[in-house]
């Protein structure tokens, strides 16, 4: 029923304006809301790929390709930020726009495996002029909520879900296993989600990375926060990668009263101990085993470890040298028996070196030598991840125990004879596998390219090749060199040593 307006008394018309202003209101920030996600929406890029990784079982040969996808997003420059893991080992990259059927053939400019970040641009002429660049913002508060997008598997439009910031703090990297700094959100994220923009306030705060939760945690996802967004953007401004750099120390907390004490802290002093100084490193000559580190920069390191990023932030005081690039100074405040000093080290890129078993790599050919019908190849993560997803139990435990070792001017690096390809050469050695060679002839391997060169220049009638146990396996030189063509044909493989291996 109609009611005159004369019937209607003024507060009766108040409530019907108030009612009317609200709708009104509502219905405007709603539509405010939809254009700013329509305007995400279009700089978020769905990312084909397809990745032909080597085998490193057999180094001479690729795995299968493998189709995947991904998404990104706009940013400055004609770029797409995305994952590394998503155009990792990539033969063939194309990039997809929002509402968009075609798909434009895409190429990487730039990629930081350790942070698992990379850029991608497309040249066909027109690609980026509808799209809007997005900004880098700061990192969320805890308990902020965030928007991510992507394109998850499952089906082809972009997907937008809504989470919680529930912790920032140092975490290791699914993909290459860098130690950075990641922040955790409890949004749906599968599959398919890897690259693209956690969002606040039409900025990105964040980069959907892989979980290394191993499938034990539910509903949790990863991201790359700002500080190492940033990072990686610097880096890629000269087109050079320089990575985090690494100070050549490594230490353990001073969690124990006793253990403060042994080496002259005070019970208001805090920090870690220095347990290991690399040679060739900024830390060689600056800094001694048994120093305690109790600031880097003006970051006061707690006995756990830990530095404070803000009220409501910890995390491993690595991230304070992370905030570094290569060539910049960092300043380091230490205690030496009981007596505060402060020095500054060089930011120099982080070397391989210091493991003896090599970090993942990608990108790159394997290296091999095939002597006598044996596969010999470098010891690195690669490798040992090549048993599988389940490769911390799987792998042979003498692999794995040599991630614990440091290296060392004299051993910098691990040989393994992988495999043996049966032939007369060889007889009794048919059955050996994943073995490390120590020694060539009584000589130290010191790394892949010196046992290579030991195996070459050889001039013995024999070789003869030692474990740390003292098992020998001798192979007869001249035999070696007469059958080596026959077993390469036998086995087809291509040639007797990777094509880089000799290079002077």
């Amino acid at each position: 029923m109609r009611f005159p307006n004369s019937l209607l008394g003024k507060p009766s018309r108040m409530i019907l304006l108030t009612l009317f202003l609200f709708v009104f209101t509502g219905a405007s920030i709603a539509q405010a809301q939809n254009s700013e996600i329509r305007a995400i929406e279009d700089s978020v890029i769905k990312i084909y790929t397809t990745q032909s990784a080597p085998d490193y079982f057999t180094p001479w040969r690729l795995l299968s390709p493998r189709q995947s996808s991904g998404s990104g997003s706009v940013i400055s420059g004609n770029q797409i930020l995305t994952n590394a893991h998503v155009v990792a080992n990539a033969s063939y990259v194309q990039a997809q726009k929002h509402n968009d059927p075609r798909r434009y053939l895409a190429r990487v400019t730039f990629i930081s495996h350790e942070a698992d970040l990379a850029l991608i641009t497309v040249d066909e002429p027109g690609f980026f002029s509808d799209l809007k660049a997005l900004s880098i913002g700061d990192l969320p508060a805890p308990l902020q909520e965030v928007s991510v997008y992507g394109y998850p598997i499952g089906g082809k439009s972009l997907s937008i879900t809504k989470g919680i910031l529930s912790r920032v703090e140092q975490q290791v990297y699914a993909h290459a296993g860098g130690y950075l700094l990641a922040g955790q959100i409890d949004a749906a994220i599968n599959p398919g989600n890897s690259g693209g923009p956690v969002i606040v306030d039409q900025q990105i705060v964040g980069v959907v990375m892989q979980a290394n939760s191993g499938g034990r945690a539910e509903n949790l996802g990863y991201f790359v926060p700002p500080s190492m967004i940033r990072h990686v953007l610097t880096d890629s401004e000269d087109g050079i990668y320089d990575g985090f750099p690494d100070l050549g120390f490594r230490t353990q907390t001073l969690d124990s009263p006793a253990a403060k004490k042994a080496y002259g802290l005070s019970d208001d002093q805090n920090g870690v101990l220095v347990i290991k100084v690399f040679d060739d490193a900024p830390a060689q000559g600056m800094l001694e085993e048994n120093d305690v580190i109790l600031q880097i920069d003006d970051f006061d390191i707690a006995e756990d470890g830990s530095i404070r990023l803000s009220d409501d932030i910890l995390t491993d005081y690595k991230h304070a040298i992370d905030l570094h690039h290569v060539g910049e100074s960092v300043a380091i405040t230490y205690a030496r028996h009981g007596q505060v000093q402060t020095t500054k080290l060089d930011a120099r890129e982080a070397l391989d070196s210091y493991s003896l078993v090599t970090g993942e790599q990608f990108d790159k050919i394997p290296e091999y030598y095939i002597y006598g019908g044996i596969l010999f190849v470098p010891l690195n993560m690669n490798l040992i991840k090549r048993w599988g997803n389940d490769w911390s139990r799987t792998a042979p435990v003498s692999l794995l125990q040599a991630r614990n070792e440091w290296s060392s001017p004299e051993r910098r690096q691990l040989v393994v004879a992988l495999q043996v390809m049966a032939a007369d050469v060889n007889l009794g050695y048919h059955d050996w596998r994943n073995w490390i060679v120590e020694y060539v002839n009584g000589e130290p391997v010191r790394d892949f390219d010196h046992f290579a060169n030991l195996i070459r220049d050889n001039d013995n009638d024999n070789v003869v090749m030692e474990n740390k146990n003292g098992y020998q396996l001798v192979i007869n030189h001249e035999q070696a060199a007469a059958s080596e063509a026959a077993i390469l044909a036998r086995y087809q493989i291509p040639a007797a040593h990777s094509a880089d291996l000799f290079d002077e």
